[in-house]
């Protein structure tokens, strides 16, 4: 089964691979014409053509594709950034850091805010702490980040003076940010955990556990916990997939010199290479985090487990 998806993998790379390009490729803008006009030179035509042969973008599609495609594989290479004047690889490995620790502190607060409230508002069904969890759940998921992270801003940055404004260089700086995004995201997981965990309560195996005596918080995380997590676990692996990518709108409005704000830089600037490097990395990004999702189901399921075995 994994070899399976590890082929499929492969394929679903190289066709985003050729879409990317292909689409890049399409724009009707000159990356070189961007890049003379930042620099404020002179547009003629021995300038152009000098960049052009540089930058390797006046040979035919076919050409340009393939040795793009056989720098990435081998070595890791997707051209040189427009906008940064080096390598992309190494304006990603640079930003790469900050992004996986607002990603880290992102999804571990997330997991604190919305575990704890959706097994509650699942156990009190139908009860006020149940109405007031979901309404303030159903406010969070109607709340756009960007107004929330403002609205955070005026308040701890503006009125308080307890935080910075904008950065990335100290852990003040990760507060406002993973907080933004930890809450966003928390409201649709609540709303996921209790619906799947009101579902396993009304399992009859839980009237068999009640019936044996069993304890009711050894029902909650023993049983309906675990068999809850296979409906969630997907949506888990998709969010901290998506965080590493980096989130733009948050990203931007906190000045946080991550991969969310450098993608924002470089749709700019008309900066492709950067763009195709960034569109490669997200992808790759979430087709490992699919392959250890599908992994993961074994571990917590394991009738998935002994049915990979017979295969």
């Amino acid at each position: 089964m994994i070899r399976k998806r590890l082929v499929s993998l492969v394929i679903i790379l190289f066709g985003l691979s050729v879409l990317t390009f292909g689409l890049t490729y399409l724009l009707p803008s000159d990356p070189v014409e961007e890049l003379i006009t930042s620099m404020g030179g002179s547009h003629d035509p021995e300038t152009i053509a000098k960049l052009e042969e540089q930058y390797g973008t006046s040979r035919p599609f076919f050409v340009q594709y393939a040795d793009w495609i056989k720098g990435v594989v081998f070595h890791g290479d997707f051209g040189v950034s427009v906008k940064y004047n080096k390598p992309v690889k190494e304006v990603i490995a640079q930003k790469l850091p900050n992004t996986v620790k607002l990603a880290c502190t992102s999804f571990l607060t997330m997991i604190l805010i919305s575990f704890p409230l959706g097994i509650l508002s699942a156990i009190y069904k139908d009860r006020i702490a149940d109405y007031i969890i979901r309404f303030l759940s159903f406010i969070g998921v109607s709340m756009p980040s960007f107004w929330f992270g403002m609205l955070m801003i005026w308040i701890f940055a503006v009125r308080c003076g307890w935080l910075p404004v904008a950065g990335s260089s100290s852990w003040k700086h990760v507060i406002m940010p993973t907080l933004t995004l930890a809450v966003g995201m928390s409201c649709y997981y609540i709303r996921r955990i209790r619906a799947v965990m009101v579902e396993q309560l009304s399992e009859e195996y839980i009237t068999g556990c009640r019936s044996r005596g069993i304890g009711r918080l050894k029902i909650i995380f023993c049983h309906v916990l675990p068999n809850s997590l296979l409906a969630v676990v997907t949506m888990l692996g998709m969010s901290f997939g998506g965080l590493l990518g980096g989130t733009m709108i948050v990203e931007t409005v906190f000045s946080w010199n991550g991969i969310g704000q450098v993608c924002t830089t470089a749709i700019s600037a008309r900066d492709y290479s950067l763009i195709q490097g960034y569109t490669m990395w997200m992808g790759f990004i979430y087709v490992i985090v699919n392959l250890l999702v599908d992994i993961s189901y074994s571990f917590i399921d394991p009738r998935i487990r002994r049915g990979m075995a017979q295969k």
